[in-house]
Order: structure tokens, then sequence, then C-alpha cells
């Protein structure tokens, strides 16, 4: 739906501040549930200030094509982090785990419990809960960002107008409620994190794509697989707060905040506690190649980094910027 840039924030007095530059694909601006929902992410996140949630700066707009200015987060995601252990033959330590999901927990009860100028809850739901959407700097601290799909109270939501050309989610992280199509609120999300600490532990996901009737019958119909099967050396205080968030009625699954306060007591139990600093090191130790302390402010400036992607992209006509991006960069 958007490609993701590095850009600058320029300012007087030679101001510049490294952010992300997201910019709606062109084939989607012409689509006005797209749009919308593009819109609508700007709108709903610029006000979840949170130390765990990627934040927005501003939406803007040139000659009718929309930007978001937001973090720009230095490390890899949690998609990055789980490839490369399998890569390596090896398991994520379950204290790390522990310590991420509970940060997604923190994000995401901030999120839940939000209330708009009215004072009144937002219901917000992020629907997207996948380990792509997670990502982690180089000094260890947890982001969760893209709430493009987000639901809100305040949000028109085009999967309840039944526009099927929308798919809310990935399908392997969806609640059973999310995949049937049915309404859904926090609950859905504790259940997507569930699957998430699972690949976590497990380096696979719990449920696979297959296709949409499988996933359905594995997610909704059929038991939770045996879960101690499938991780060696599980801890069972881990697998019951699995269990517990994957259950498949909602009001048997914990409240985010619930669930982190139950990973954080697991991980005092063990006497290994997850901090910035131990993600940091782990980072630093499978990522040798390219892990970045964050110390550095001796890069090139004025858009640098985001000519050099435009470069990249200049043969395909799917990634490639649209006129106003491309001008901004130099006439290219």
């Amino acid at each position: 739906m958007a490609s993701v840039y590095e850009a600058e924030q320029l300012g007087p007095a030679g101001f510049a501040k490294r952010i992300a530059l997201k910019v709606i694909h062109p084939r989607f601006v012409g689509r006005p549930a797209f749009l919308q929902l593009f819109i609508d992410e700007a709108k709903l996140s610029a006000n979840l200030l949170h130390g765990n949630i990627v934040q927005i700066y501003q939406l803007g707009e040139v000659a009718g094509e929309y930007f978001i200015a937001m973090e720009l987060i230095r490390g890899p995601s949690l998609r990055d982090l789980i490839d490369r252990h399998r890569e390596l033959g090896r398991p994520i330590p379950p204290s790390l785990a522990a310590y991420v999901a509970s940060r997604v927990c923190r994000a995401l009860d901030f999120a839940h419990h939000f209330v708009g100028p009215d004072g009144v809850p937002l219901n917000i739901v992020h629907r997207d809960v996948s380990p792509g959407n997670v990502m982690i700097t180089w000094d260890g601290h947890i982001k969760l960002g893209d709430f493009g799909i987000a639901k809100a109270r305040t949000m028109a939501d085009p999967a309840d107008e039944g526009d099927g050309d929308i798919v809310m989610g990935k399908k392997r992280y969806m609640s059973p409620e999310q995949l049937l199509g049915l309404p859904v609120d926090a609950r859905s999300d504790v259940f997507s994190l569930g699957c998430v600490l699972f690949e976590l532990v497990a380096l696979d996901p719990l449920f696979t794509e297959e296709g949409t009737a499988q996933m359905i019958r594995d997610v909704a119909v059929n038991p939770l697989p045996d879960l101690a099967a499938r991780v060696r050396q599980l801890d069972p205080e881990i697998e019951q707060i699995l269990r517990m968030a994957l259950a498949r009625e909602p009001d048997r699954r914990p409240t985010a905040a619930a669930m982190g306060q139950a990973l954080d007591w697991w991980l005092a139990t063990q006497g290994a506690f997850g901090t910035p600093d131990s993600l940091q090191s782990h980072l630093a130790t499978i990522f040798p190649a390219t892990y970045q302390p964050l110390t550095r402010s001796d890069e090139a400036t004025s858009f640098t980094n985001l000519r050099r992607a435009l470069e990249m992209t200049q043969q395909s006509d799917e990634l490639k910027p649209s006129g106003w991006l491309s001008r901004i960069l130099g006439g290219r």
C-alpha cells in the first residue's frame, strides 16, 4: 500500500532531523478506501504518544498526493530477528522473547485504552500485530508500528462496509473472529500477539497460510496444537501464557495489560530481567555486519539516503516514487 523512505526534515539555521517518509503507492491513490486508510492511520497514530509506539509527525499532501512523516527506527524488525535466528539455527533466549512481547503488550494496552477529546474511549484495535510491524532499535527498544488497518470508534471501516477487495491483516496472525469476518475488539490483538510470541520461542509460525479454508479450520475449529511438542524445553509458565492468549473464545483471553504483567512476573521469577541493554547486546552479537550504535551523526544530509533509495527503484514502475517525490529529489 505504501513505500517508506529515509528522509530529512529541514528547517532554518541548518536544522535537520532524520525521519521516515511513508508515501502511498500511486496505484492506490485513486482508490478512496485505500486512501482513507492511509489518512486515518496518520490521524489516529499522531496522538498515540507512547515509548513503544512509532511516532507520527505529520500528514502532508502535495498536488493531491499524500505522505506521512514519522519516526525513523534504526534497527531490525522482529521478522528480521526471527529469520536471523532461524538462519543461525539458534533459539531466541526466552527472556528476550518475553521482554519483547511484554513491551508490545504495553503499546497495545495504551492504544486499547486511548480516549478521544470527548473523553470517550476510541476502542482502537490494531488488527495487524505481526513480526513485520514490530521494530527494534539498535539500542534495544521495542516499537509497534503500522496502524494502517487499525479500527477505531471514530473511523470508517471498509471491512464493515463489506468491501471484499481489502483484506484486513495477515491470515496467520488473525484471531478466529477476525478471520471469520466477525466484530473484533482489543482481545483480537491479544490473540495475534500470542501468535507472535509463539513464533519468537519456536522460530516457526503457529499457523500456516496454505489456504483460507484450511486456515479457518486450524484457527477457529481444530484444537490448539500441542505447544510443548513444537517447542523444545518450553517453560510451563510461558506455555500457560500462550494458551490463555490463544484461547478461541475472546472472553477467556487476558487483556494486553494482564498478559504483559504475566510476562514481567515470569521474567522476575527467572532472575533474568529483560532490558534494552540486554537486547542491545544480543543484537550486536547476531547482527555483527549491520549493527550500528546510535551515536553517529556524520552521514551526508540533504536527502542523501532518499536519493539512494530512489536510484534503487528507478527500474520498477511499481516501486517508483510519484512525480512530486521525484521532483523534490532533484528533478529525476
